[in-house]
């Protein structure tokens, strides 16, 4: 039997001590010199999975001059995990790690590592209901309405879609709801509302995403549109502080209420946007609370890819 050489050896101490510890570009460097792949066949292997990313992203993934960031970038993270044989989630939980102890980089809401850690299970979730990558569905409009109850929780989520379809045959969608910390997703209750039906629907109780699979009567054909609107109704977990919504691509217009119970508003509301999990907020706009309806909005004309959503202050 062939014995390891001193060279190989020290390239294995030196990837499991950089799994141990990160941070995830030296633990990515690490497992790319172990397998002794040229970067051209990390990508040639990466497009075999069905994800597209350059060889100079690569180099700077693993110089520590960028990190992966937009969803896609993530999808790649976990394809490199299969492709350098390296334990499931050892390269997303150092990702995660060393962005939240990057100053100033956690948003004050959800940190970097949970929204990537939602990132991986809204994927397997997905991929247990045996939905699609590509949903066949573009999204015209979105309106989204969100009602925080007496205890200051987050108790429903109304969700109105205006879609049209690039392909034949579409006859679903796949809703995502990512519960606030502490949530249960086992004991949320969703409701299709109109021109839909509910299927099948997974959680995962860590994360507290919750998956539902919005059954159409009708299978569109490519170009037709279609309304349906349905409600996730949530309220396990404590205080809520903001909502945020996350698109993987651009889309139509977005339009996100929130409203509040009478007894329980906020001090003050404000806006933002976030292009990445791990980038700093901006776009912060003060909302007021109007009188009778005792909520606030935002508006986006055409949604980016990114994150927009609503914060709000307690006494």
């Amino acid at each position: 039997m062939p014995h390891a050489t001193p060279h190989a050896d020290v390239a294995t101490a030196e990837l499991d001590s950089a799994l141990r510890g990160g941070p995830f570009h030296v633990a990515l460097r690490a497992a790319i010199a172990a397998r002794g792949l040229p970067l051209q066949r990390v990508q040639h292997h990466l497009s075999r999975h069905g994800v597209k990313v350059g060889v100079t992203s690569l180099s700077y993934w693993q110089q520590g001059a960028r990190r992966p960031q937009r969803p896609e970038s993530l999808r790649a993270v976990r394809a490199l995990e299969e492709i350098l044989q390296l334990p499931e989630e050892s390269l997303i939980r150092l990702l995660a790690e060393s962005d939240e102890r990057a100053a100033g980089r956690c948003s004050p809401g959800r940190s970097y590592r949970s929204l990537v850690e939602a990132s991986g299970v809204r994927e397997r979730l997905l991929a247990e209901i045996g939905a699609p990558r590509d949903g066949g569905l573009h999204t015209l409009g979105h309106h989204e309405r969100v009602r925080i109850g007496a205890r200051r929780e987050l108790a429903e989520r109304e969700s109105h879609h205006i879609v049209r379809a690039h392909r034949d045959g579409v006859d679903r969608h796949v809703a995502v709801h990512h519960g606030d910390p502490g949530s249960a997703p086992e004991r949320m209750t969703v409701h299709a509302l109109e021109n839909c039906r509910t299927g099948h629907v997974r959680w995962h109780r860590d994360t507290g995403v919750l998956a539902a699979e919005l059954l159409f009567d009708t299978r569109l054909r490519a170009g037709d549109t279609f309304l349906f609107r349905y409600s996730v109704e949530d309220g396990t977990a404590g205080v809520s502080r903001e909502y945020v919504h996350g698109a993987d691509s651009p889309g139509g217009q977005y339009a996100l209420q929130v409203r509040f119970d009478p007894g329980a508003l906020p001090v003050r509301c404000r806006r933002f946007t976030q292009h990445s999990p791990a980038a700093p907020r901006g776009g912060h706009q003060e909302l007021a609370v109007s009188g009778r309806y005792r909520s606030v909005h935002l508006v986006e004309p055409r949604l980016r890819s990114g994150y927009v959503g609503i914060a709000w202050d307690w006494e």
